[in-house]
């Protein structure tokens, strides 16, 4: 029985509200379901998903996670966007929150990197669509800089990507 996909991902924040703002300012996540001061589920925009985001308060004398520096731990989250306009959009909004840390071209991935108001690190991502990756796509190892309107312009600025590798092919 393989795993399919990621159902959800559950945060520990300081404070339910200022981290809910956030990725709904940001991301255009909705709250489904929230018990004030304490935990919020929310819904991404594209998702019918009961929800794809658990938030659950530590209290502002909470300490920043270690992983990655001192101890094991999560890295990173990844949600994917439909288009490169999408990837775009957020983009925009990353900077306009001043939470934009990173932008990586990974050859089929095309991808920005952030820190939500916790510090936590996420990632949102486009992906070439399998019947547009060519060998120097795969070739790419690691990252280069990622110029969004140079790939807008390769690919159509709507075409939606992962199809055939996240999504299923159109048929």
């Amino acid at each position: 029985m393989p795993i399919q996909r990621l159902n959800h991902a559950v945060l520990y924040v300081r404070d339910v509200a200022k981290a809910v703002a956030f990725y709904g300012d940001v991301l255009g996540f909705k709250t489904i379901t929230e018990m004030p001061g304490r935990a919020a589920f929310l819904q991404a925009a594209g998702s019918t998903n009961d929800h794809d985001l658990g938030l659950f308060a530590m209290g502002e004398h909470a300490t920043p996670s270690p992983a990655g520096r001192t101890a094991v731990g999560l890295y990173h989250l990844a949600w994917e966007v439909d288009t490169l306009a999408e990837l775009a959009a957020i983009r925009a909004r990353l900077v306009e929150h001043g939470a934009l840390v990173g932008e990586s071209d990974h050859g089929t991935t095309k991808a920005l990197y952030a820190h939500d108001v916790d510090g936590i690190e996420f990632e949102v991502c486009w992906l070439v669509p399998a019947d547009r990756i060519t060998d120097d796509l795969r070739a790419v190892n690691g990252s280069r800089p990622l110029d969004l309107a140079a790939e807008a312009e390769l690919y159509g600025a709507d075409l939606r990507g992962g199809v055939g590798v996240s999504v299923p092919a159109l048929g």
